[in-house]
């Protein structure tokens, strides 16, 4: 990871939270999600620790098993941590589903936690990566396009977020790579003057808009769900992954492995 993404508290911060996490359950992958990964963090932007654990597998036949998804969301130290985690299962069936949310875990560009395993994952996921992709892509930036358009706060994160998913989304289908950090793609998918929003976003966590900016965008955001319903009409992707197989034996292997 590039260590610089956070500062010298935000890091202290985070070590400490995995640390207690990891003695309660082994991780595959700790990825920083949200602002930092998305390109415009603020001084104030939460740690927002997206994780995938593996389950012993003598816990998953036994009697007595572990809560499926555990999270914390608390202030340390002046940072606010919002840390959950699932287990791998669930979280290679959202793969072969599309869930962008699993997949950017496995592909992220910043992970904090690694196991050894991740490294013969990461390939099979970019091979399960399919035209089901656009639906929860375009489920997530409706989602938060009506957040946004329902805000009393002219609220730059809410657009800036509906931008991210749509373009994050638009890239996959398009290349089947998978870039979480919109400041790598406003200017290819044609949004340079999206660049004013991170520069306001990246002054404050509850920066607002001044009105004459969330006018001109109410006007252009939907062409962002354009870009995205574009690239999937002609995505090279197949429509079903096509590597479930691969997928279960590496889990068989994983489970044997990790009894």
């Amino acid at each position: 990871m590039n260590m610089t993404v956070l500062d010298a508290r935000q890091q202290i911060v985070a070590d400490r939270v995995l640390d207690e996490e990891e003695r309660q359950r082994a991780h595959l992958v700790v990825s920083l999600s949200g602002a930092h990964a998305y390109g415009f963090p603020s001084p104030d932007s939460d740690l927002d620790l997206k994780s995938i654990h593996i389950e012993p597998t003598r816990r998953l036949l036994g009697l007595m098993r572990s809560a499926a998804s555990p999270s914390r969301l608390e202030i340390i130290d002046g940072v606010e941590v919002d840390y959950s985690s699932n287990e791998i299962h669930p979280v290679l069936l959202g793969v072969l589903q599309g869930n962008g949310n699993y997949i950017e875990r496995i592909l992220g560009p910043f992970p904090l936690r690694t196991a050894p395993e991740l490294d013969a994952l990461k390939p099979l996921c970019l091979g399960a990566l399919s035209r089901r992709v656009f639906r929860h892509y375009l489920g997530f930036a409706t989602s938060q396009r009506h957040a946004w358009e329902a805000s009393e706060r002219a609220s730059v994160k809410k657009l800036l977020y509906v931008l991210r998913t749509a373009l994050t989304g638009a890239h996959a289908l398009t290349t089947g790579t998978v870039v979480t950090d919109v400041t790598l793609l406003l200017d290819q998918y044609g949004f340079s003057s999206a660049h004013e929003l991170i520069d306001i976003k990246r002054s404050g966590e509850r920066s607002e808009l001044p009105e004459n900016v969330r006018d001109r965008w109410a006007g252009e955001i939907g062409r962002a769900f354009t870009t995205l319903t574009e690239a999937h009409e002609r995505s090279p992707l197949p429509e079903e992954p096509p590597n479930a197989d691969a997928l279960d034996e590496w889990l068989l292997t994983l489970r044997r492995a990790r009894f």
